[in-house]
């Protein structure tokens, strides 16, 4: 039993470093509006629709699948997966909303490079020249 305990303590550092990637905002190199947390958390949970200099904004998301949009909406929206499911559901349901488009990050990164419009996530690692980190979480 103690042997199970000491591996895992030995271990436990690399698990939990991985579950706790930074998760990088991105938006077009040449957007230079300001992008507060609760601009951000307005902007995804669809309740505002443009950026702080009035140009229209467009979230998008990462697929379910990526490890990254969990922790997005647990660090960023203060939800849960299935919370956040329930919302959209809700909004769509009342035709009150639609929830934001979901790509891969590899898309993510080349939709926010060609549009200056959108604004996007991704696992920081995966960030490249094309686009502007703009908040870390």
């Amino acid at each position: 039993m103690q042997k199970k305990a000491l591996c895992f303590m030995l271990l436990f550092p690399f698990i939990s470093a991985h579950a706790l990637a930074d998760i990088a905002l991105i938006v077009h190199p040449s957007n230079a509006a300001t992008v507060t947390d609760s601009d951000i958390k307005a902007l995804f949970l669809g309740k505002q629709r443009s950026f702080s200099d009035g140009k229209q904004a467009i979230p998008l998301v990462v697929v379910e699948s990526e490890a990254s949009r969990s922790e997005f909406n647990t660090k960023v929206l203060s939800k849960t997966d299935a919370q956040l499911k329930a919302y959209w559901s809700k909004l769509t349901f009342t035709g009150k909303g639609t929830p934001p488009r979901e790509v891969s990050s590899d898309e993510m990164i080349q939709l926010v490079s060609d549009n200056p419009a959108t604004i996007g996530f991704v696992d920081a690692s995966k960030v490249t020249a094309a686009v502007k980190v703009v908040a870390t979480y």
